[in-house]
């Protein structure tokens, strides 16, 4: 099922204390960007993930954070990055923002280190 406009606006809500939100439509999912750096994105029956890294991995897994799990076609399994957003981050402002800005912050460390690589 294709992604809604209700979806892209929710989505854009949920996470408007970042500032400008933009989105992109991506393999039946939406891919969230803030600053110009990709920190979430929503899959329709899951939900939320949120970016992390080596220096993050441990917060989000301490919270109960769920690692995001793939399937190639190939029917072997991977894992990405990104965790799933808490429950209660969809409801509680304060706890989503907290969350979110630690994901915007992964994605603006990688950035950065994107722009001294030559």
């Amino acid at each position: 099922m294709p992604i809604t406009p209700t979806e892209i606006e929710d989505a854009m809500a949920q996470f408007s204390m970042l500032g400008p939100i933009r989105t992109r439509k991506m393999m039946g999912g939406l891919t969230l960007y803030a600053h110009d750096v990709t920190f979430a994105f929503y899959a329709p029956d899951q939900g939320y993930f949120l970016k992390s890294d080596a220096q993050t991995h441990a917060d989000f897994e301490a919270a109960g954070m769920a690692r995001f799990i793939f399937v190639a076609k190939s029917g072997k399994s991977g894992t990405m990055n990104y965790f799933a957003m808490p429950d209660a981050a969809y409801d509680d402002p304060e706890i989503c923002e907290h969350w979110a800005r630690k994901s915007l912050d992964v994605a603006l460390r990688a950035a950065a280190k994107k722009k001294k690589s030559p």
